[in-house]
């Protein structure tokens, strides 16, 4: 048998040698990655976390501002960014692109729906980095934020390739015009960093701006370069820190009040401006504060002035001061009812001031002539006061000074005592100025019995986390410029300017509640410098009235004054005044319950503990004790009650009683608030509530089975319809004035 040569096979040595030095090479390369997690200097940790970490912020909420009952009033609520993606490598698939193909025509269309200028838009749908790539997605600043649900829909509708949406948040005041120039408003604003926070511009939202803005969290995460979370990757959450939740002393139903009888007038009277306070005189507490023009805090519509008229500006309030000239006469033994003096005009060194009516009513009581609003009477009573126990008088009512409300801005007015005259002047409101709330505080110390309450708005702030309250504000007492005794007999008096002959408030009366207040008719200041007054006709003026009620003990001040309206022949400045007046300060009263001999007695019974009982049974035991149940589920075992065990209740009431099982929709009608939101906690259902005051209707009806993903609109009717005002009596003025009647 023949033996085989062996042959050394060169080619194979050599591809032998060359791929196994390749590959002792890259295990070499391998084994000194994985010892020392470096490449060319660079830590792979590093490169790694930079191409796929990711941190996606997660954005506090603003910090609510709710009424005293805990009404919303400003709060964040649910909106939409507009993202455009711009970059190619999001298309996975041709047929179903998912990003900008035609920026043109992207750009026109987007136009239509946002405030950003068609140039614009395609400027940023084409933009390059830096370095020439070209970004994953880019976004429009603010006209691409704060989109509402609505124009959402809209956009999506044009089926635009590569344009989406996050989900982000806006400030919304679901109150419309509703004490604005007091909670003024906040905006998205584009921060240093470019990122985008919401900011307090003006009124309370700009002045507790630090309390209301929470603290932004994070959440790290790996992705891929689409920005897709990765398999297995762990996330590390910083949360968000939302603000604190301020609570003012402000009752939304009372201000829907002040709000729609301002507007009320505002358009039939077409004045200059208005302003009106409602003030609890026992606490100093700020129960509504309006003003006209006003605007819409959600959209600025109307925004032409950015005072709060009632803390920041002066006036010079006409007859109303002349309640703290008569106090401060009472206090000293100065006043003399029943003595005489003569009306018409008062002169002194030379300067002679006059009643409204130029002529006087010849000698008449000082007693009637307060009922009159005479000038001449204050001025007769001042030689008696003197000067400068007066104006010290004035002082300690507040005058002068600021109140120190909890709130920027505030004037402090001034007191003039240059010339013997301005001494006369002031006594009855002209020159000296004031702002309305110095007017406001000072009537408490009437109201109050001598007692000057501090006026403040914020109830208390609230760590919206736990629920611990922050800070928490009290009454405070500024002075007690008169006795008990003095701040009675004002009242008494204050009350004959609306029940008397004479009185000049007889427009103010309200049917079932003594009032008791002083009308002002107050000459306004030129404006071109000339230092005199507006004249001509009764057009030309700042009426206003400050009254309480009940006149014996006031649970209620309040002030208006409406500057230069458009009035009838017939009719007298005090009318849009007393139309403000009447209508707040009744359905206020009745609101607030006050006035006891009209509370009818009611009856009450206790609730036991029915967890765990047959709803049925609990069914028929609760309507013998005359309330009635409400039955949320199929019934059964009852799980949950509302109003819990050995509470007790009125007669009529409702009892809500939970069970397992679906959910049959009752009947929502006149339910008051409290009871919906009650049903809605109890049962989980999806409820929308629009309006204040009581159930009107609602979109699904009575005895449907409902699920809990089912939405349900339910609409109230506004507190206004639910109390209304007798209309006022037109008051006409025969007497043939020169000048308007106080």
């Amino acid at each position: 048998m023949k033996k085989k040569r062996f042959r050394f096979q060169w080619g194979a040595f050599l591809m032998l040698v060359i791929y196994g030095g390749l590959f002792f090479a890259l295990f070499i390369r391998i084994f000194y990655i994985q010892s020392s997690g470096t490449i060319n200097g660079q830590q792979l940790e590093a490169r790694a976390a930079a191409l796929y970490g990711k941190e996606a912020v997660l954005t506090a909420e603003r910090g609510k501002i709710l009424d005293r009952n805990g009404g919303i009033i400003a709060e964040d609520t649910l909106s939409y960014r507009l993202v455009a993606v711009v970059n190619p490598k999001a298309t996975v698939d041709e047929d179903k692109p998912r990003h900008v193909i035609d920026p043109e025509k992207t750009a026109k269309v987007l136009a239509n729906y946002i405030s950003m200028e068609e140039s614009e838009i395609y400027k940023i749908l084409t933009k390059k980095l830096a370095d020439g790539r070209t970004p994953y997605q880019v976004e429009f600043g603010v006209a691409g934020r704060s989109i509402s649900h609505e124009l959402m829909t809209a956009i999506k509708k044009e089926e635009l390739e590569g344009i989406t949406f996050a989900s982000d948040s806006t400030r919304y005041y679901p109150n419309g015009p509703f004490a604005s120039h007091l909670i003024g408003f906040a905006l998205k604003e584009e921060q240093e960093d470019g990122s985008f926070h919401t900011v307090g511009k003006m009124g309370l939202e700009y002045t507790y701006n630090k309390e209301l803005t929470g603290k932004n969290g994070s959440m790290q995460y790996e992705s891929d370069i689409f920005g897709y979370l990765l398999p297995n990757s762990e996330k590390m959450v910083t949360p968000a820190e939302n603000g604190d939740d301020i609570y003012l002393t402000v009752d939304k139903t009372i201000q829907n009040f002040l709000e729609e009888s301002m507007t009320d007038v505002y358009k039939e009277y077409n004045p200059e401006s208005m302003v009106a306070v409602v003030a609890d005189p026992k606490t100093g507490e700020i129960l509504a504060m309006s003003q006209r023009p006003t605007f819409d805090p959600d959209t600025r519509e109307g925004l032409d002035s950015w005072n709060n008229v009632v803390i920041e500006s002066v006036i010079e309030p006409g007859s109303t001061v002349k309640t703290f000239t008569l106090a401060t006469a009472i206090e000293t033994n100065n006043w003399h009812p029943n003595a005489f003096y003569q009306s018409g005009s008062y002169t002194l060194y030379g300067d002679t001031i006059r009643d409204h009516n130029l002529r006087g009513w010849g000698q008449i009581t000082y007693l009637e002539g307060f009922q009159r609003s005479s000038n001449t009477a204050m001025a007769n009573m001042l030689e008696y006061i003197g000067n400068d126990t007066l104006i010290d008088y004035f002082k300690k009512f507040g005058f002068g000074q600021k109140t120190g409300i909890d709130l920027p801005g505030e004037a402090s007015g001034t007191l003039l005592t240059n010339n013997p005259i301005e001494y006369v002047t002031s006594s009855y409101g002209q020159g000296s100025t004031f702002t309305p709330i110095q007017l406001v505080q000072a009537m408490t110390a009437i109201a109050n019995d001598g007692e000057m309450m501090q006026p403040y708005v914020i109830d208390k702030i609230v760590d919206s986390a736990t629920g611990d309250v922050v800070k928490d504000e009290k009454p405070t007492v500024k002075g007690n410029p008169i006795s008990k005794e003095t701040a009675k007999q004002v009242r008494e008096i204050l009350a004959s300017t609306v029940t008397s002959e004479a009185g000049t408030a007889k427009s103010f009366a309200i049917e079932g509640y003594d009032v008791a207040g002083k009308t002002g008719t107050a000459y306004i200041p030129r404006t071109d410098g000339s230092r005199s007054y507006l004249t001509g006709n009764k057009n030309n003026y700042l009426y206003s009235f400050l009254g309480m009620a009940p006149a014996d003990d006031p649970q209620l001040i309040v002030y208006v004054a409406v500057k230069k309206p458009k009035l009838e022949a017939t009719e007298v400045g005090s009318q849009p005044v007393s139309e403000v007046f009447t209508s707040v300060m009744q359905n206020s009263l009745k609101y607030l319950n006050i006035n006891p001999e009209d509370v009818a007695q009611v009856e009450t019974t206790k609730i036991k503990d029915y967890i765990g009982e047959s709803a049925e049974g609990a069914k028929i035991e609760l309507e013998n004790a005359g309330v009635t149940p409400i039955i949320i589920g199929d019934g059964g075992e009852i799980i949950a009650q509302y109003p819990e065990k050995d509470l007790a209740i009125t007669k009529g009431s409702l009892v809500f009683l939970k069970t397992e099982g679906s959910v049959t929709l009752p009947s929502f009608e006149n339910w008051s608030l409290r009871n919906l939101l009650v049903y809605k906690m109890m049962s989980g259902l999806s409820i929308e509530i629009v309006g204040e005051g009581f159930v009107e209707s609602q979109s699904v009806s009575e005895n449907t089975v409902i699920g809990e993903e089912s939405p349900i609109v339910v609409q109230l009717r506004t507190p206004e319809e639910t109390y209304s005002a007798p209309p006022i009596e037109e008051e006409t003025s025969s007497d043939g004035e020169e000048l308007p009647q106080d």
